[in-house]
């Protein structure tokens, strides 16, 4: 270990820690607890109190009922709050403790703009829900969207929880396979689409898909077209057995509906989301309506700040889980902020003028953006006020030491980052961020509350500081998943989460505790490579890399050679710029004297693109297999399926 100081890249100020929503807590319900350290050993050793407190902290509408907890042996089968009723559309549209003027704001990149206040959004919202009970939906049924991040997507869910249906979405760009592999699966009833979406300064039709998409979902008995492209979309032909109805005409038809919200045990299927699927078919992961909803109170308002008044904004798609944790923002009375469209059209800094013109208080994005933001030059501190901004949230990879550095030097001094990680298995994180502690380059700030997180060795033995292992959560929470569709007895479920550690929560992430009690993600587990039978994370190589002005991003993988393992790395490189003889040797340099001799690949190889997932992901599993000469079973959760041609060695 180094003798020189790791010193904080921000410090809150005593002023500003006490007026976060965190220390306002802990001084309310907890003053014998001295920081939020203590809060957090006290919500994992008293985790059923905690949840049940935070129902009460957030004044959620609902019967929370007497019992904290049903316990059993069988992690997964644990109950928070088992006889609590509930409606999360209820609390997401009537938030307690006062809210913003207006609800929703949405931009999309060639400056269109709309805006619903929350009397708006409730009015489309139960007339929406007036429409899928007239013809004949209700509690259970599933509701899908095909659809782009618009206002209508969030109306759609919060209809259909409303009345008990289970909600589940995926992103307008998804191909006709990529739609049908997921809704296949679930069998929803209601399909909601829109005529179409803008991309990168295009228009994509979704009508030609449209018919091909419903005669292949049997299920899918209605269809809604949401007119976003045009006022009034040419409706296509479906079968006499599938009715079809403009969103325009479903609305007027149901006008001044009145609001009705269903009363719902906690465990009520709320949403269906869906694995990445890169190397077979997508998992269908149910989730709960409670779990999800008490895990997006205690991260948003205690590890986010978020509070009434705030503005919200946080680049995703409807296909990323992203997407559900925005809207639940809606449940702490804050306005959120929904942009569409490519994050550098029609320039760089689109992101940055959204933030500036809307007063953002939180900004979210994925640590990719801030590492291309900080290849581009791009300094927002000299060309933007970002007054509002408290927050900005980093998720989707690991941020680099790096990114975290160009934060505080070309964005703004004075802001949280929060490098968050969690996923889609629980909607939510397992370490995240805390306004109340300072932030080290490199390092997620803290566990989540309520959540007993571990590092452990390949023993399953909990790991000290520094050292590598498998990040793992050892206590029960309430947004473990309610079941995987279609998984009748549990098998794939116990087998994704349990069948690493028995009793344990593992995660699929390679990890290491900071000596400050932060947190390093190196990768994912089945990323990780083993050279030599040392284990190494991916983002460490790519850290270090991706700092070479040359190197515009890379990946890298390993191979099967010669009854061991050699790492190869593919680098997209720089316009202009060529993999030399000179700039391999300083690549292998970079590496050897930043990490170590065992981090030099043995191959390093050009390449023009790099496969991506649909939320931004680069994806190593598929380039393995591709190396190996194995098939790849679902191009449709890829972007640019085409890039892995690149990558035939």
């Amino acid at each position: 270990m180094s003798d020189v100081p790791n010193l904080p890249l921000w410090t809150p100020s005593t002023r500003r820690i006490a007026s976060t929503r965190l220390d306002r807590y802990r001084r309310l319900h907890h003053g014998d607890l001295t920081d939020s350290d203590a809060l957090w050993a006290w919500s994992v050793d008293e985790a059923p109190t905690f949840w049940a407190e935070m129902w009460d902290h957030a004044q959620l509408r609902g019967d929370r009922g007497d019992r904290l907890v049903a316990e059993h042996p069988d992690f997964w089968r644990w109950r928070f709050l088992p006889d609590a009723v509930i409606n999360v559309a209820e609390n997401l549209l009537m938030p307690r403790g006062g809210a913003a003027e207006e609800a929703i704001v949405w931009r999309r990149e060639d400056g269109a703009s709309r805006s619903l206040s929350w009397d708006e959004l409730r009015a489309q919202v139960a007339a929406f829900a007036a429409h899928l009970r007239s013809i004949g939906v209700g509690p259970g049924d599933r509701v899908a969207a095909w659809m782009p991040h618009v206002p209508e997507t969030i109306i759609a869910f919060l209809a259909a929880s409303s009345i008990g249906a289970v909600f589940t979405s995926t992103s307008a760009d998804f191909g006709v396979e990529g739609v049908v592999d997921r809704f296949g699966q679930t069998e929803p009833v209601v399909l909601v689409a829109a005529d179409g979406y803008r991309y990168g300064g295009k228009d994509f039709s979704c009508l030609d898909r449209l018919a091909e998409i419903v005669d292949r979902l049997p299920s899918v008995a209605s269809v809604v077209v949401v007119g976003h492209l045009a006022d009034d979309p040419e409706l296509p032909e479906l079968p006499a057995s599938r009715s079809i109805i403009s969103w325009t005409e479903a609305i007027e038809r149901h006008a001044g509906a009145g609001q009705a919200f269903v009363a719902l045990p906690g465990d009520h299927p709320l949403y269906i989301l869906y694995s990445s699927g890169t190397t077979g078919k997508p998992k269908c992961i149910v989730h709960r309506s409670l779990g999800v909803l008490l895990k997006h109170v205690a991260e948003q308002q205690l590890q986010c700040d978020i509070a009434a008044g705030d503005r919200v904004f946080y680049f995703t798609t409807c296909g990323w889980m992203m997407w559900n944790w925005l809207v639940s923002a809606l449940g702490s009375g804050a306005t959120i902020v929904l942009y569409e469209g490519n994050p550098a059209h029609p320039g760089p800094g689109v992101l940055f003028d959204l933030v500036d013109e809307l007063h953002v208080t939180l900004m979210g994005v994925s640590a990719k953006f801030i590492d291309a933001s900080m290849k581009a030059g791009l300094r927002p501190i000299e060309s933007h006020d970002l007054g509002a901004l408290r927050s900005i949230c980093s998720t989707g990879s690991p941020l680099s030491h790096e990114g975290f550095g160009w934060v505080y030097e070309s964005v703004k001094a004075d802001v949280h980052l929060a490098s968050i990680s969690g996923g889609t298995d629980l909607v939510g994180c397992l370490v995240a961020g805390d306004p109340t502690k300072p932030v080290f380059a490199g390092a997620v700030q803290r566990p989540a509350f309520g959540l007993g997180i571990e590092v452990f060795d390949d023993e399953g033995h909990p790991v000290g500081p520094n050292q590598k292992g498998e990040l793992v959560c050892t206590t029960p929470f309430p947004s473990m998943p309610l079941s995987f569709w279609g998984d009748i007895d549990g098998e794939r479920y116990h087998s994704a989460y349990f069948e690493r550690f028995a009793g344990v929560w593992a995660h699929g992430d390679f990890a290491s505790w900071t000596d400050e009690g932060g947190m390093v993600i190196h990768g994912r587990s089945d990323a990780t490579l083993n050279a030599s039978g040392v284990r190494i994370g991916t983002a460490e190589i790519y850290r270090v890399v991706e700092q070479l002005d040359e190197v515009i991003e890379a990946i890298c993988i390993g191979q099967e050679w010669d009854d061991d393992t050699r790492i190869v790395l593919f680098v997209r490189l720089a316009e202009g710029t060529e993999l030399t003889d000179d700039l391999i040797a300083t690549i292998k340099r970079e590496l050897r004297t930043k990490c170590s001799p065992r981090h030099v690949p043995a191959l390093v190889r050009a390449v023009a693109d790099i496969p991506r997932t649909r939320s931004g992901k680069i994806v190593e599993l598929a380039v393995t297999e591709v190396v190996h000469g194995r098939p790849i079973k679902n191009l449709e959760a890829l972007a640019n399926p085409e890039a892995l041609e690149l990558f035939r060695l």
